[in-house]
């Protein structure tokens, strides 16, 4: 009878180190430093949430001109002669998630304090959005939906991401519907709900609906001076814009992403220095700051842009 060897015993393999995503896990002291003001408004068709949004996004940004992604087909300048206040426009015709990243890319390079999307529901059920990707995706998993999400949730994510990382105050509108559900064989109204995914509200600082009465009622809030209060036909740069400046200000510092961003493309930035400035910019929750690369022109985020130059230093230098 064949003997089987004996057993050797063979050292541990070790999983190939990333020094960029396998960082340290250091506690810091708290800050309010770098956090910007992120406002979602949520509404049915005529509920006024195009121009509270207008004047929310005018007060953040303090009398400089802001930005409008609009998928609205040019609802938002309607409103530019009797809101007086000045912005920019950027139309939208298809609504892949990536494009959003590409637009706020464009947005932050060109320096706007304040973006406006109106509105996020597109990238959610509008041509190319994430409901589109998911029943193109499906083709791929024989025909099964459910595993077309393999693909779309990575999008939404990326873009929910990139939004929540933009490098200054963001404000976003959704469209809203009344969410029923069958109980005890009865139809219940259970409110409003976004036309994006469940519990999108919750990723943004503050977030409220409006109805038809031009009423607004804050649904949640991280800032202290909304909880609970509702607001009648509300003035958004006084009545929302300024309490929440006022309370990011108080003990907070605004970040300068355009410092993180020049260290990583400067001619002698070494990858040592690179890989301490990715662990900087990563202790500010700021890796995620959506921009477009320096030679291709594409979307990549900051930590990205970061770590792909350091590695190719690192690369060079070893060659």
């Amino acid at each position: 009878m064949n003997q089987l060897p004996a057993p050797t015993r063979i050292g541990r393999q070790q999983a190939t180190s990333n020094e960029y995503d396998d960082g340290p896990f250091t506690f810091r002291p708290a800050t309010k430093d770098g956090f910007n003001a992120t406002v979602a408004i949520q509404g049915p068709s005529g509920s006024g949430k195009t121009w509270t949004g207008l004047s929310i996004a005018s007060g953040l940004a303090e009398g400089e001109r802001f930005a409008v992604i609009d998928t609205e087909r040019g609802a938002a300048a309607l409103y530019v002669h009797d809101l007086g206040v000045a912005f920019d426009t950027l139309p939208m015709h298809r609504y892949d998630p990536r494009d959003l990243q590409k637009a706020l890319a464009a947005a932050a390079q060109a320096g706007y304090r304040v973006v406006m999307v109106d509105s996020l529901s597109h990238f959610w059920k509008g041509t190319d959005g994430t409901l589109d990707q998911v029943e193109k995706a499906k083709s791929k998993y024989g025909g099964n939906k459910f595993a077309g999400w393999k693909d779309g949730t990575p999008l939404q994510n990326e873009m929910i991401e990139a939004l929540m990382s933009y490098p200054g105050h963001v404000v976003v509108t959704m469209r809203s519907y009344v969410h029923w559900v069958l109980e005890n064989g009865s139809p219940v109204n259970k409110g409003m709900r976004a036309e994006q995914r469940k519990g999108i509200e919750f990723e943004f600082g503050v977030a409220a609906e409006m109805d038809e009465n031009n009423r607004l009622r804050f649904i949640k809030s991280r800032c202290p001076s909304f909880r609970g209060l509702v607001l009648n036909q509300p003035h958004g740069a006084k009545d929302i814009a300024r309490p929440y400046l006022d309370w990011l200000r108080d003990g907070g510092k605004e970040a300068d992403p355009s410092v993180w961003i020049d260290a990583a493309n400067a001619p002698d930035a070494t990858p040592d220095g690179l890989l301490a400035l990715y662990r900087e910019v990563e202790a500010a929750r700021a890796l995620a700051t959506p921009l477009l690369h320096p030679d291709t022109g594409a979307p990549i985020s900051l930590g990205e842009l970061i770590k792909e130059r350091g590695t190719a230093l690192k690369a060079a230098s070893a060659a």
